[in-house]
């Protein structure tokens, strides 16, 4: 259940009166990669296995859809638990990540923000150009990315990404409390679909952090517009690794912060 009822008590100018409103809901999801532990998050429920899929492709655990050979709830009705099973090639390729010993998002003494972009640089290739994006059909999508959420109508609560090919046909959306949850789901369900490389434009309704960037450059996202602006490591990361990024302005205007090559506008 993605939200839940509850009573609550209105105060408006010291008057009382009641009220009934859904909340989103909040649950713990334990990912499991080979039988062990990996990973526990805080999600609203639905789309597990996309969830996770897209998580595990923006961890660096898969890179291809082949990699994994199953992806189950590890007992039967419990939807909390997710476990990944990976072919024994991916399960060789990545067993120092597995033991989280190279866990990037891992705090510790002495992470900066340089160390954390040349670790990225280093690790992911820059994204293609290809053909360049309307910038007004992207700008329209932003605006349009409340008319795909639902449970934030409902909850006032929920984060979104959506996700277009270069047409603007979209392609997934997903909602959630967290927004890295959000884009884990929207990814996930085209990296299981075989749809991942149509993706040109990504929506969100948050603001942009490096790690949002960062699980946009592992599913080869090459614009990313928000409703809110980015952090300086975001902007950082996203210049090097070839991705445009920007947010909405004020007056529907849009605020492009690098690669701004990439989004054109009529004369």
């Amino acid at each position: 259940m993605n939200g839940q009822r509850r009573n609550i008590t209105i105060v408006e100018n010291g008057r009382k009166r009641p009220e009934s409103l859904v909340l989103i809901g909040e649950e713990p999801l334990s990912i499991r990669v080979q039988g062990a532990p990996y990973a526990v998050v805080m999600r609203t429920p639905g789309s597990e296995k996309a969830h996770v899929a897209g998580f595990c492709l923006g961890e660096g655990i898969v890179d291809h859809p082949p990699d994994i050979t199953n992806i189950a709830f590890c007992d039967g009705e419990d939807t909390n638990v997710v476990t990944v099973t990976l072919t024994p090639a991916r399960r060789t390729q990545v067993a120092k990540h597995l033991d989280r010993r190279t866990y990037i998002s891992q705090t510790s003494c002495g992470i900066c923000g340089k160390s954390i972009v040349a670790d990225l640089v280093q690790a992911l290739s820059p994204v293609a150009d290809g053909k360049p994006l309307s910038g007004k059909g992207a700008l329209d999508r932003l605006l349009r990315l409340d008319d795909y959420q639902p449970l934030r109508d409902k909850t006032r609560a929920a984060h979104g990404a959506a996700i277009y090919d270069h047409a603007f046909n979209q392609l997934s959306v997903a909602e959630d409390v967290g927004r890295h949850n959000a884009l884990d789901k929207a990814i996930g369900s085209l990296f299981l679909d075989g749809r991942l490389p149509q993706a040109r434009l990504l929506t969100l309704s948050s603001r942009i952090s490096y790690e949002l960037v960062q699980k946009a450059a592992r599913a080869r996202i090459p614009v990313i517009l928000a409703i809110s602006r980015p952090t300086a490591l975001a902007v950082e990361l996203a210049t090097a690794l070839n991705i445009t990024l920007a947010s909405l302005g004020k007056g529907d205007s849009l605020m492009v912060y690098c690669n701004a090559h990439r989004l054109v506008w009529p004369r």
